[in-house]
């Protein structure tokens, strides 16, 4: 444990509840600056997993570390350095912009200065500073999707989660989002995401497939459509599944 390399470090990673299993002995590492795809169909253990790895949930058993801190006993340190954005959106939605990043910055432990400029600096390269006022609950999807990412990295943390952070929105919305997560990934931060939309996979640098609570495979999507003579992405999976069941 410990390479620098490695981000985040999971080796037989196991959480039960109960007799139920939803995550069988997992290991992978997460090389810095990576987009990480953990993918997998609703159910396979995809957020269980994303919780222990921020720190909001203990394992059963493994070693763990990430950003070189220990699971099970330095998770506040853990939440220091990392972001996170769920689906279900981390925006206060009768705030306005500007509060919603100035409550995230003071809980991430920035200055008053450095979370006005940091806003400037994200709601100008969104095009919508005329928008800071605004309350969330007013804005379309997109836009609140897209804020809710700013918020999550405005501390510049090493990794951010992203817990199937396109559900529900239109493609094109969808492809924005994953410039933004490229533009994430070229300053250094690495990007931890789920989903179960199987092109979306083609967007990282390495994925690893989830059945039944196991890491099926893991590799990049080129390697994998090789491996399992499959066209895309959706076609590894089917295989995957097939084979499960």
């Amino acid at each position: 444990m410990g390479n620098m390399e490695f981000v985040i470090e999971a080796e037989g990673l196991t959480k039960t509840f109960g007799s139920f299993v939803a995550n069988d002995n997992l290991n992978f590492n997460v090389k810095k600056g990576e987009i990480f795809g953990f993918l997998g169909a609703n159910g396979a253990g995809k957020t269980t997993a994303i919780r222990i790895l921020c720190g909001l949930l203990l394992p059963t058993s493994g070693k763990i570390s990430v950003a070189g801190f220990d699971v099970y006993t330095q998770t506040e340190a853990i939440k220091k350095h990392i972001g996170y954005m769920s689906q279900r959106f981390s925006l206060y939605e009768d705030l306005s912009i500007y509060e919603n990043f100035r409550f995230y910055g003071g809980i991430y432990g920035m200055s008053r200065s450095k979370i006005k400029e940091k806003t400037s600096e994200m709601l100008g390269r969104l095009g919508i500073e005329s928008l800071r006022n605004s309350i969330i609950a007013s804005l379309p999807l997109g836009i609140r999707q897209k804020l809710a990412f700013s918020v999550a990295i405005m501390h510049s943390p090493q990794i951010v989660f992203l817990d199937e952070p396109t559900g529900g929105v239109d493609p094109i919305t969808r492809r924005q989002f994953w410039e933004m997560i490229y533009e994430a990934a070229a300053q250094g931060i690495t990007v931890f995401v789920t989903t179960h939309y199987m092109d979306e996979a083609e967007y990282c640098n390495r994925v690893s497939i989830m059945v039944d609570g196991r890491i099926e495979a893991l590799d990049t999507p080129r390697n994998l459509k090789d491996k399992y003579q499959a066209k895309d992405m959706d076609g590894v999976f089917l295989k995957l599944a097939r084979k499960a069941g």
